[in-house]
């Protein structure tokens, strides 16, 4: 059966319509992001099991809100537990953050790791399978802790919105762009977290990526979607 050129000519307009429009398989994307990009400094602290919560704070203990942060339901505690490294050496006041969660993890920066004497892989949150250990002191008891301290690696929280706004899924790399007085950085490889619809948009960095980039003064932050490298291609 042969196709007339009025018929190719209708296909080839069909389909560069549903292309326009985003077709019934890929979604039109939005034309603007729905949350502002945040950049945020994620400084050392640690999540807890309730029980360890009772361990450390006493019996029946509950968490108390000190300050809510930027991520719906989330929030500093006013409880801290002292963190204690191989060589004895001491990190105290971390700060813990609530809710609780069904493992206790500490989150360091590399200086800290160093202060503890603590060599501590890169992971992301709640992967802490062989990761590193500490001791956690508390006011009324202390947890010996076989793993759960990491050095979280740097990260871009989304919702569903934000990751088809920037063509990613979660697990993705991308880069994030700092202009500031002093310098401008790229800091690579921020692995995309995907969540459902209440997350907004908003990257966590440590407290030395931080100082690094100088976040605080910086004039202008951008993600930019991470370009596979062709250079080993055959």
């Amino acid at each position: 059966m042969s196709i007339s050129r009025s018929d190719v000519e209708r296909i080839v307009r069909d389909v560069l319509s549903r292309q326009m429009s985003g077709g019934a398989a890929a979604p039109a994307v939005p034309a603007t992001k729905p949350n502002p990009l945040v950049v945020n400094i994620s400084a050392r602290h640690c999540h807890l099991t309730q029980e360890h919560v009772e361990v450390l704070f006493g019996k029946g203990h509950q968490l108390k809100v000190k300050k809510w942060l930027y991520q719906e339901g989330y929030f500093a505690a006013e409880e801290t537990v002292a963190i204690v490294g191989p060589r004895r050496r001491m990190l105290p006041d971390v700060r813990v953050l609530g809710p609780c969660r069904g493992d206790t993890q500490v989150e360091l920066a590399f200086t800290d790791s160093i202060s503890l004497g603590l060599d501590i892989p890169v992971r992301i949150s709640g992967d802490v399978k062989g990761s590193g250990a500490a001791l956690l002191v508390g006011p009324e008891g202390s947890i010996e802790l076989s793993q759960g301290v990491i050095r979280a690696m740097r990260h871009v929280h989304m919702n569903p919105t934000e990751m088809a706004y920037f063509g990613v899924k979660s697990g993705d790399a991308m880069h994030l762009r700092i202009e500031s007085p002093s310098c401008t950085t790229v800091l690579e490889n921020l692995v995309v977290r995907g969540g459902d619809a209440k997350i907004k948009l908003e990257v966590h960095l440590d407290t030395d990526e931080g100082n690094a980039v100088n976040l605080e003064n910086a004039t202008k932050v951008e993600l930019l979607k991470a370009v596979p490298c062709a250079c080993h291609a055959h």
